[in-house]
């Protein structure tokens, strides 16, 4: 059985934030790397496989919506989330909306329509590898929750709140796709974990398992991950951007330029 799949993903509204937007979010003009990984992990994950999107099929390309909603401008910080946790009476929330001082308005320039096609590759992460899992089990797995219309929590097109129905995919090829020429998008964000980090996994150790001597104060097993943006070069090319991390340049946040792999551009 191949571990590659297919997940067709669907919904009214979507919206890929450009990182460079700093205030009004405008989206990418096509699903990013990392919403596709969303999608797929919200459908199903665990700690002993890991996704790599191998590229994404633009169905339906959508069109340019723009509206305006209520933000918020104030940020939870972890003191005040400890600080709640020990006197929940100091507890403040943030309202969003109605003159609220820590809601504000602002513009969203967004997709409208939109339908995508995911094809990824299955792999096993470190810890699976070394539990001796087999690939197949996953691919099987995923394919049943998503054939059931299961998942963990509802995906969502780039925001929690832009909800994406999804569906399995048996013959990705035989899918018509939308019209959309040849297109160079320029930089586009890839995603804000390293793909080769993830291949680590990570897991929190149970209760037994700390019993264990030897285990010390180590409560995990696995690689703990900070965040880093990485960035590609997309194009779109017979509405299919490419987006493989072993077949594509990757460049980190501060413009240095590596190869996962070779790169085949």
């Amino acid at each position: 059985m191949s571990n590659i799949i297919t997940i067709r993903a669907w919904g009214d509204f979507a919206c890929f934030t450009r990182p460079e937007m700093k205030v009004e979010r405008v989206s990418y003009p096509i699903m990013t790397p990392s919403a596709a990984r969303g999608v797929l992990e919200a459908i199903f994950w665990e700690p002993q496989m890991y996704y790599l999107v191998d590229n994404i099929r633009v169905v339906k390309k959508g069109r340019w919506v723009s509206f305006r909603r209520n933000e918020v401008t104030a940020v939870v910080s972890m003191d005040s989330a400890k600080t709640w946790m020990k006197s929940p009476e100091k507890f403040r929330p943030i309202h969003a909306g109605g003159g609220a001082d820590d809601g504000t308005q602002r513009n969203m320039l967004a997709l409208e329509d939109v339908e995508y096609l995911i094809v990824a590759e299955i792999r096993l992460s470190e810890l699976g590898k070394r539990a001796g899992q087999d690939i197949e089990k996953y691919t099987c797995e995923i394919e049943r929750r998503a054939r059931q219309g299961k998942c963990f929590h509802r995906p969502a097109l780039g925001m929690r709140e832009f909800a994406a129905d999804f569906e399995w995919v048996e013959t990705p090829d035989a899918v018509a796709l939308g019209n959309w020429p040849d297109e160079d998008l320029g930089i586009m964000l890839y995603d804000v974990f390293d793909p080769s980090a993830r291949a680590e996994g990570f897991r929190w150790l149970t209760a037994a398992e700390l019993e264990v001597e030897g285990k010390g104060a180590v409560r995990y097993e696995g690689r703990v991950l900070k965040p880093q943006a990485l960035f590609f070069n997309a194009h779109v090319r017979n509405a299919q951007m490419l987006c493989h991390p072993e077949k594509e340049k990757l460049i980190m946040q501060k413009g240095e330029a590596r190869h996962v792999a070779q790169s085949a551009l």
